[in-house]
C-alpha cells in the first residue's frame, strides 16, 4: 500500500487544495428562464473549468475535488414553486439508483456524443478539457503512467484493468459534481473482473499490482465523501455489491472478489461499502472470509440471500435475468443496475404508530383480541394510504451527464422498472407491544384496559412494576417466543397487504420493506411510550432488529425469529442488524461460529443480514475523548461512519444496542 497517499487523505491534508466555491448562478438561471437541463450542464461546465489539477504523492487512480459543493440550480422560490405543483424526493436531484457503469467503460466518452444530446455533449468535452490538464500535469511531473492512461480513457473504452478503474473514478468524480448523490458502484467484481482477467492472461501485470491498483482505488472513494451529501458524514451511498448469481446457475467468485474483501480489511475506511450475495449453495468458507471483514469492524459485508430475493423480484414483476442481476442502492434496498429509476425509499410506515392509534382509539371497544388486531391492520392501511397519497407528479432535476451511462435515455422520466419502496419502522416494537396487549389483557387478563391505557399515557410513572414486566418478562421477537414472532409475521403480512396489487404513477409497483433508515429515531420521537415497555423518547431498534431491551443471550433466536415472516413479501430491502461484542473475534472457533450462523440464516430463508464487531467500553470512551478515536469505525443503518464524526443520537443509539456473544 501507499502509505503516505494514505497518510494524506485519512489526514485530510489534501483538502487544503481546495479553493473557493463556484459563483451562485440560481438567480441569473431563473432570470433567463434557462432550462433544468441547460441549468445543469452550465453549472457542470464551470464547475469542470474551475477544477485545479493535482496528484498525490504517488497516486495511482487520479481525480479530486478543488472545488467545493456547487450551488443549487434552482432558487428558493423556483422550489417552492415546484413542490407546490409536485412530489420531490429528498433534494429533487437523482440518487440512490446504479447506473450502468460497464457499458460507458465500454465506449468511451467520445462515442456517447453519438446517442448525446447537446447537453451531454457539452458536458463530455468539459470533462476531456480537465481530463487534458490532468494528463499535461502528469507529464510535467514526470508520472508517465498516469499520463498514458489518461491519453487514452474516458475519451476511448478502457482496455486494461488500470484504465477501466480510472475511467470509474473520472465518472464517479463527475456524477457527484453533477449534483446526483448515493452513486452506488453496483456488481464490481463481475463488470470489472474481465479487465483484471485479459491484464493477468497476457502478462501485462501481475497479481500484487493489481491489488496495489485496488488499494489505489479504494482509496479513491474516501477522497472528497466529505462533500457527498447524506444524513451525516459516511451516508453517501457508495456501495459495492460482490458476489451472487450468474447465468446457469453459476456462482459469481473470483480474484477480483477476494482481492476487494482483503483491500478493504487492509485499509479500514468506510468507502467503498462492501456488500456480498450469497445463496443455500454458498460453501461455509466464504462466509468465513466475509466473517474475517466482520472482525475489522467496519459493519461489512452486508449479506444479501440471492435464494429469497431474486424470486421476490420475479414475483414483483421483474424479467427473472434482471432479478438475477439485482444488486442494493445506497444502503440496501434491491435494484437493477442500469435498468432501475426506482424511488426505493420514497416514504416509511411506522409499526408502533399503528398500534399506538389503535391502543388508543380501538382498545376499549375491542372485545376480543381479534378485535384489537383487526383495528391494527387498519391502522397499517392507512398510513400506507397515507404515504401513498401523497406522490404525485413525481419531478427529478435532469442529468445531462448521468443519462450517458444510460444511452443518452432521459433518466428522470423513469426507466424499465420505475418502482416505489416504503421502509417498515420498528417491527420489534410493534410486535412485543402486541403479544404483550393478548396476553395480560386478553389471556391472562391481569391488567386492565383502563390501567394499562393510563400506564401508556404516564410514561409508566407509579407503574414499575407493570413495566418491570413488559420489558423483561413478557413475549419478545428474538427470544425464541413463538407467540412473539407469531405477531413479526402477521405484521409484515399486513404490511405487504397494504401495498400489494397496487400501481404507481409511473406505471411501477409499490413495495413493502424491513429496512428503518433514520426513521427508527424520528418514528420513536413522534410517539410517547408504547405497550411494549419502551418509554418516551427511546428509540426504535435500527432496522429489522430486536428491541433495545430484550435481552438475548443467544444469536440463534434471533435468526429463527427474523426468518420467520415470508420475506419475499417485504423485499424492498432492510436486514437483520446484529452486534457482537468485538472480543469473541479473538478466537477463531468463534468466526467459525459467525459464518455458521449466516449460513443458517440463508438457509433457513433470510433476505439480508448485518453484523457489526463493536466495543461498547471504547464507545463510550470516544464520547467522552474524541482526539483518541478519530479512526474508529460503527455501522449506523445502511452505511458506516467514523463514530466521532456522528450526532451524539447516533453515537448513544449504536452504546445501546444489545452486544451478542457466541
Amino acid at each position: 500500500m501507499n502509505e503516505e497517499l494514505y497518510r494524506i487523505i485519512t489526514s485530510h491534508e489534501h483538502r487544503a487544495l481546495r479553493g473557493p466555491a463556484l459563483e451562485d448562478r440560481s438567480a441569473v438561471y431563473a432570470a433567463e428562464k434557462l432550462s433544468p437541463r441547460a441549468r445543469m450542464s452550465d453549472r457542470f461546465v464551470r464547475l469542470m473549468d474551475a477544477e485545479v489539477p493535482h496528484i498525490l504523492s504517488g497516486q495511482k487512480i487520479v481525480f479530486l475535488r478543488t472545488v467545493p459543493k456547487p450551488y443549487d440550480c434552482f432558487t428558493e422560490e423556483e422550489w417552492a414553486e415546484i413542490r407546490s405543483k409536485h412530489f420531490v424526493h429528498e433534494l429533487g436531484y437523482i440518487s440512490n439508483i446504479c447506473p450502468d457503469h460497464g457499458f460507458l467503460i465500454g465506449i468511451g466518452l467520445e462515442k456517447a456524443k453519438d446517442f448525446a444530446d447537446e447537453y451531454g455533449r457539452a458536458d463530455i468535452d468539459a470533462l476531456l478539457r480537465l481530463v487534458e490538464r490532468y494528463r499535461a500535469l502528469a507529464v510535467e511531473e514526470g508520472r508517465d503512467d498516469v499520463a498514458e492512461v489518461l491519453g487514452r480513457v474516458p475519451a476511448k473504452p478502457a482496455e486494461t484493468f488500470r484504465e477501466a478503474l480510472q475511467f470509474f473514478r473520472i465518472v464517479h468524480f463527475a456524477l457527484w459534481a453533477e449534483g446526483n448523490y448515493h452513486n452506488t458502484v453496483g456488481r464490481f467484481d463481475k463488470w470489472m473482473a474481465p479487465y483484471l482477467k485479459a491484464d493477468l492472461d497476457a502478462g501485462r501485470i501481475t497479481k500484487d499490482e493489481a491489488y496495489d491498483l485496488l488499494l489505489d482505488f479504494f482509496l479513491s472513494f474516501n477522497i472528497d465523501s466529505d462533500l457527498y451529501n447524506g444524513i451525516q458524514q459516511g451516508d453517501n451511498g457508495q456501495s459495492m455489491m460482490l458476489g451472487g448469481e450468474v447465468g446457469a446457475g453459476g456462482y459469481l467468485w473470483n480474484d477480483l472478489t477476494e482481492m476487494c474483501l482483503r483491500a478493504s480489511a487492509e485499509l479500514k475506511l468506510i468507502d467503498p461499502k462492501i456488500n456480498l450475495r450469497v445463496n443455500k449453495k454458498t460453501p461455509l468458507s466464504v462466509y468465513e472470509e466475509g466473517t474475517k471483514l466482520t472482525k475489522v469492524g467496519l459493519g461489512f459485508p452486508q449479506y444479501s440471500n440471492d435464494d429469497t430475493v431474486i424470486p421476490a423480484l420475479v414475483k414483483w414483476g421483474y424479467d427473472p435475468a434482471d432479478a438475477a442481476d439485482y444488486t442494493v442502492a445506497a444502503c440496501w434496498e434491491f435494484i437493477i443496475p442500469g435498468k432501475g429509476m426506482e424511488i426505493a425509499n420514497i416514504g416509511a410506515l411506522s409499526y408502533p404508530l399503528a398500534v399506538d392509534r389503535a391502543f388508543r382509539s380501538s382498545l376499549l371497544t375491542s372485545e376480543t383480541f381479534d378485535d384489537f388486531a383487526t383495528a391494527v391492520e387498519r391502522e397499517i392501511r392507512s398510513q400506507a394510504e397515507e404515504i401513498m397519497a401523497k406522490v404525485h407528479d413525481v419531478w427529478f432535476v435532469p442529468s445531462p451527464f448521468l443519462d450517458l451511462l444510460y444511452g443518452g435515455r432521459d433518466i428522470s422520466k423513469g426507466n424499465k422498472y420505475n418502482n416505489f419502496g416504503i421502509h417498515g419502522t420498528g417491527i420489534s416494537c410493534a410486535a412485543d407491544s402486541l403479544a404483550a396487549i393478548k396476553k395480560y389483557v386478553y389471556d391472562e387478563k391481569s391488567v386492565t384496559k383502563e390501567d394499562y391505557l393510563a400506564a401508556v399515557d404516564a410514561d409508566y410513572a407509579g407503574y414499575d412494576e407493570l413495566l418491570h414486566r413488559l420489558r423483561y418478562e413478557s413475549p419478545k421477537v428474538g427470544c425464541g417466543d413463538g407467540e412473539a414472532d407469531r405477531w413479526l409475521v402477521w405484521l409484515t403480512e399486513a404490511f405487504a397487504g397494504a401495498l400489494d396489487g397496487r400501481r404507481n404513477e409511473r406505471g411501477g409497483i409499490w413495495r413493502a420493506g424491513t429496512g428503518s433508515a433514520m426513521f427508527y429515531l424520528w418514528h420513536a420521537a413522534q410517539i410517547g411510550a408504547s405497550p411494549d415497555g419502551r418509554r418516551k423518547n427511546e428509540p426504535f431498534a435500527a432496522n429489522y432488529s430486536p428491541s433495545l431491551f430484550a435481552k438475548i443471550d443467544n444469536p440463534v433466536g434471533i435468526v429463527k425469529s427474523f426468518t420467520a415472516p415470508d420475506l419475499r413479501k417485504v423485499c424492498n430491502g432492510g436486514p437483520l442488524t446484529l452486534e457482537f461484542d468485538a472480543g469473541i473475534f479473538a478466537e477463531e472457533e468463534n468466526c467459525s461460529k459467525v459464518a455458521s450462523l449466516v449460513r443458517y440464516f440463508v438457509q433457513n430463508g433470510g433476505h439480508q443480514l448485518q453484523l457489526n464487531a463493536v466495543n461498547r467500553d471504547a464507545l463510550i470512551d470516544a464520547q467522552a475523548h474524541p482526539e483518541k478515536y478519530e479512526r474508529l469505525i460503527v455501522r449506523i443503518w445502511g452505511w458506516s461512519a467514523y463514530f466521532v464524526e456522528l450526532d451524539k443520537c447516533f453515537q448513544d443509539h449504536v452504546i445501546r444496542r444489545q452486544e451478542y456473544r457466541m
